[in-house]
C-alpha cells in the first residue's frame, strides 16, 4: 500500500495545527492503520514531543497503545533551518520517501511561518488541512477584507502559498491537492463576529477552492492529556491518567465527527481505506 499525505499548515502560529495533527494521527492509529509523522516545526517540535511523551508514558506504565513512526531528519532538527535550501529539501525528500513506503498515512506538521520545507510539504500533500481560529486576525492570512464593507478583496499570502503548491504538484504528477480549512477553537459567544467570519471564509473558499469544515473546540482535556502523549481516544480502564468525565465523551464524539468530515473514519477492515498513489518528489525540482 502507498501512503496518503496530510499536511497541516497555516503560516500563523496558535491556530491549532499540532493539536489537530496529533489527534488525527492517534485516531488513525486506533483504526489499525500505520501512521508516520514528520514534524517540520523544527524549533518547537510539538508533534514530535507528543509522540515522545506517548512512548515514555506507555513504557513506564506497561500499557500497549499504538505508536506512530518518525523518520530521521537530523541529530538536531533545528540545524536544518541553517542549511542551503537545496540540501534541506534533499533531507526532507529522503525522509518522505522512507515514510510513504512503510505507512498508510503520513502526518506532516508545519511551522507558523514560511520556510522552504513547509512549502515542500504543502506541495507533496494529498490533503492540506488549515486550522484557523474564529477571528479576522487568522482570516487575514487567507484573504484581505475591505476595512469599510468587510467584503473580501483578494486572497492573501497563505492562499498564494497553497496555490503555488497546487501548481507544483500538478507539474510533478498531474494531481490536485484537496484543501480543507477547519474552523477551530470556536468560541461559545461572539455569535455576530463568528457569523461575519463564516461568511467571508465561505466566500473565499468558493473563490480559491477550499472546503470549510468544523474543527475542534477549545477543550481542557486536549491540553490536559498532552504531557502524557495521549488523547481521549486512548482512555480506557488501563489508560486513565486523569479522571474521566462526560466532557471526555463529548470530546470523543467531536473527534469522530471531525474524522468523518475529513473522510478518514473507516471500517474495522483497513483494506476499505482508499489510498492515493505515492507522491514522486524529485530532489532539486
Amino acid at each position: 500500500m502507498t501512503a496518503r499525505i496530510l499536511t497541516f499548515g497555516n503560516e500563523k502560529g496558535g491556530a491549532g495545527k499540532s493539536t489537530v495533527a496529533m489527534h488525527v494521527a492517534v485516531q488513525l492509529l486506533h483504526q489499525g492503520l500505520r501512521v508516520a509523522f514528520i514534524d517540520l516545526d523544527l524549533r518547537q517540535r510539538t508533534l514530535a514531543r507528543f509522540f515522545s511523551n506517548r512512548l515514555t508514558w506507555a513504557r513506564a506504565h506497561g500499557v500497549d497503545i499504538p505508536h506512530a513512526a518518525e523518520p530521521f531528519l537530523a541529530d538536531k532538527p533545528a540545524s536544518l533551518l541553517n542549511l542551503p535550501e537545496a540540501e534541506a529539501k534533499k533531507i526532507f525528500d529522503r525522509a518522505l520517501d522512507e515514510t510513504v513506503q512503510t505507512a498508510d498515512f503520513v502526518i506532516i506538521d508545519t511551522p507558523g511561518g514560511d520556510h522552504v520545507l513547509s512549502r515542500r510539504a504543502h506541495a507533496a500533500a494529498h490533503v492540506i488541512v488549515t486550522p484557523m481560529n474564529d477571528s479576522f486576525i487568522d482570516f487575514d492570512l487567507l484573504g484581505e477584507v475591505d476595512p469599510v464593507t468587510l467584503d473580501v478583496k483578494r486572497p492573501s499570502i497563505y492562499a498564494e502559498t497553497v496555490w503555488n503548491s497546487r501548481k507544483q504538484r500538478v507539474r510533478w504528477d498531474g494531481r490536485s491537492i484537496d484543501w480543507i480549512v477547519l474552523r477551530n477553537r470556536l468560541a461559545a459567544t461572539e455569535a455576530r463576529n463568528r457569523k461575519r467570519v463564516d461568511e467571508r471564509v465561505m466566500a473565499l473558499g468558493k473563490r480559491v477552492g477550499f472546503r470549510v469544515l468544523a474543527g475542534l473546540r477549545d477543550r481542557v482535556i486536549y491540553r490536559e492529556l498532552f504531557p502524557f502523549g495521549l488523547t481521549v481516544q486512548d482512555l480506557s480502564t488501563e489508560v486513565r491518567p486523569v479522571a474521566v468525565s462526560l466532557a471526555h465523551v463529548s470530546a470523543r464524539q467531536e473527534l469522530r465527527a471531525l474524522m468523518l468530515s475529513l473522510g478518514l473514519e473507516v471500517a474495522e477492515d483497513k483494506a476499505a481505506v482508499v489510498l492515493a498513489e505515492p507522491v514522486l518528489v524529485k530532489a532539486g525540482s
